[in-house]
């Protein structure tokens, strides 16, 4: 059995897949760290942890299981246009991804609110002024947030706007478990209505075509003048020409946002500049309690796949998550 490994950027991926190959010394793990090695070795494997382009799928005649070594799946279902027809099964790692975003998401909210990114500012440049932020600061708490997707991030969030004293609501695609912090979760006919009403509206759903552009101009236009928007899970869900006019023309209140459509985003992209918009480089999982916790999600996957028993997490490659 071969199992084709192809490096990401966590730092702790060579030790995990050195431990791999002591662990089980009867199976063949193969590092590939460019496109070329992983056309040279991946006829005959039969496990690929990565994201597969489609000319590597294509070459693969033995493969049975794809792990995404990330959570959305949308990188691998978009380029692989086989891999939903096929047999070929593919996990990710859902759940610890869900805490380092939700406080991040938290994080970018008390930055603005509080103007931390300002302070900072004035800390650098030894600068003492009090009465520069007199009456300046917005409380979270009584304040109303939305969320778009109750999953694992949408849940780990409103633990943490509760927690704040927020009053949170979502909605869903499906029939998701209501938690006690969250006061109602509707369907997505009522997504309209629920843009409309709060003072913090949060993207934290995957990316597939249902999602895509779904938070058009159209809706941004719902967003109440005072309201502000975070986009945490995924690019291209919010039009970001439409959100960018929003912004620039005050029609709302502000931005956070961690994930774009186009990644990084151009140089003259206008988010770098605005005074009410806060961006992160799609760096908001990235702990190091993430990291360990995504690998451990592939050994035990390894370990039920030798056994024949159920994967944890896989994915609907139709669906997109």
């Amino acid at each position: 059995m071969k199992v084709l490994w192809t490096q990401t950027p966590g730092s702790e991926e060579i030790p995990f897949f050195e431990e791999l190959q002591s662990l089980y010394p009867d199976i063949e793990f193969k590092l590939a760290e460019t496109i070329q090695q992983e056309l040279e070795l991946v006829p005959d494997a039969e496990i690929y942890y990565g994201w597969p382009s489609d000319e590597v799928f294509n070459k693969a005649g033995n493969l049975k299981w794809i792990h995404c070594p990330g959570t959305g799946i949308d990188r691998i279902t978009e380029a692989v246009s086989g891999l939903a027809s096929s047999d070929v099964v593919l996990t990710n790692c859902r759940g610890p991804h869900a805490n380092p975003m939700a406080d991040h998401v938290l994080g970018m909210m008390l930055t603005i609110t509080h103007r931390l990114n300002e302070q900072w500012d004035d800390q650098k440049a030894h600068r003492w002024d009090t009465y520069k932020y007199a009456d300046s600061f917005l409380e979270l708490t009584g304040k109303s947030m939305g969320i778009l997707a109750l999953g694992d991030i949408g849940k780990a969030v409103a633990r943490r706007a509760h927690g704040f004293g927020m009053q949170v609501y979502a909605v869903d695609i499906g029939q998701v478990e209501k938690i006690p912090e969250v006061k109602e979760v509707w369907g997505m006919d009522e997504l309209d209505y629920l843009i409309s009403e709060v003072d913090w509206f949060v993207v934290t759903a995957p990316m597939t075509k249902e999602t895509s552009n779904l938070i058009d101009k159209r809706r941004i236009g719902l967003l109440k003048k005072d309201a502000r928007i975070v986009v945490i899970s995924r690019g291209g869900i919010v039009d970001e020409e439409a959100l960018a006019d929003a912004l620039l023309n005050n029609s709302i209140a502000g931005a956070a946002i961690d994930a774009f459509a186009k990644e990084p985003i151009d140089d003259d992209s206008p988010f770098w500049d605005m005074d009410n918009c806060i961006i992160s480089a799609h760096a908001s999982a990235y702990s190091k309690e993430m990291a360990k916790g995504r690998l451990d999600i592939f050994k035990e996957n390894l370990r039920r796949y030798l056994n024949k028993e159920d994967f944890l997490y896989v994915c609907d490659k139709r669906a997109g998550f």
